[in-house]
């Protein structure tokens, strides 16, 4: 195993979660040899729970706070701070398993050892709208494909000498960064492994007014990175070509249009029903009902989100230009 592992994390505004990510990494079967959190600035308790956490004494915790910065200088503050030559990323927000930090290294021990290490994470919802968010928008294992799969900075482990290789998080993002991190490090030859036993809980976002803003902001990130260009003009033609022509096409051809364009709500869905469905089994059948029904409305309005934040990002760069294009990925 590596001789030292430094845990990195930014947080703002995370009173009602940062106690359980601390716990969590309290509870480590391999505890970390230091933990640098940075603050962006919050203005609740954020900075004085970390402060009663850090006088318990237990853990190797800093916390330095930079009001202002987003999570990407926020992220490679905390990075330059550490001393470790591994570095272990986390969000707010999550909690881990107990051997999150000895799974996500293990790699680093090999004959050949990688440069990066995907961990995985998984919903952790308390409400059922949230259990029907979580279900609906985070990916299944079965569905990654580890030779390609781009790792959240909610669960991922690199050598120091990688991210000095590639210049950090890109601080012009503040959003999709840690996507953009990983083009960074692919683009550079870096080696990525998989490790899907290395899991974190993330709660899903607690109301459809939280999680419109949360995927406004990921679509404004790909705009302003230049990524995902044909999947997001897809989701243009579906909702204002492909449906309005059904609808009008039912209404002065055939009603059979009807069926067809109920039938592309039903593609839409598709994936998100056969991601809810395992987590059905310990529901009442109102429970069942709700959760079902939910899905149409979260879809509609994570579309809707994305379709709004990516042209306010490809605004923004049209007017920036930044320098940084390695970012485009257009599929």
């Amino acid at each position: 195993m590596p001789d030292r592992v430094s845990v990195i994390a930014t947080v703002y505004n995370e009173s009602a979660s940062i106690d359980a990510l601390i716990d969590s990494l309290r509870c480590q079967t391999r505890r970390p040899d230091e933990i640098v959190i940075v603050d962006g600035g919050s203005s609740d308790d954020t900075l004085a729970r970390l402060e009663r956490q850090r006088q318990r004494g237990d853990l190797p915790l800093r916390v330095w706070a930079l009001p202002g910065c987003n999570i990407s200088a926020g992220r490679n503050a905390a990075i330059a701070a550490a001393q470790g030559p591994i570095i272990a990323v986390v969000d707010a927000g999550v909690r881990l398993e107990d051997d999150w930090l000895e799974t996500i290294i293990r790699p680093f021990a090999a004959a050949s050892p990688p440069d990066v290490v995907s961990g995985f994470f998984v919903a952790d919802p308390h409400t059922l709208f949230e259990r029907a968010l979580g279900a609906a928008t985070l990916p299944r294992l079965d569905e990654i494909n580890p030779a390609t799969f781009a790792p959240s900075s909610r669960s991922v482990a690199f050598r120091r000498s990688a991210w000095e290789a590639v210049g950090g998080y890109p601080e012009w993002l503040d959003y999709c960064e840690d996507l953009a991190f990983d083009f960074l490090l692919r683009d550079a030859g870096c080696r990525f492994v998989m490790q899907p036993d290395a899991l974190v809980h993330f709660r899903p976002r607690p109301t459809l007014r939280a999680f419109f803003w949360q995927y406004y902001r990921y679509a404004r990130g790909d705009g302003k990175a230049n990524l995902w260009l044909v999947r997001h003009l897809i989701r243009y033609g579906t909702y204002l070509v492909g449906f309005p022509a059904l609808i009008v096409l039912g209404m002065v051809h055939h009603r059979a249009w009807y069926l067809v364009a109920l039938a592309g709500l039903g593609a839409l869905l598709r994936t998100p029903l056969r991601r809810l469905v395992p987590h059905l089994r310990d529901l009442s059948w109102g429970e069942r009902l709700a959760a079902l029904a939910w899905l149409p409305v979260i879809r509609l309005t994570g579309d809707v989100a994305k379709m709004i934040g990516y042209p306010v990002g490809w605004w923004w760069r049209l007017r920036h230009a930044p320098t940084n294009t390695w970012a485009r990925r257009w599929l």
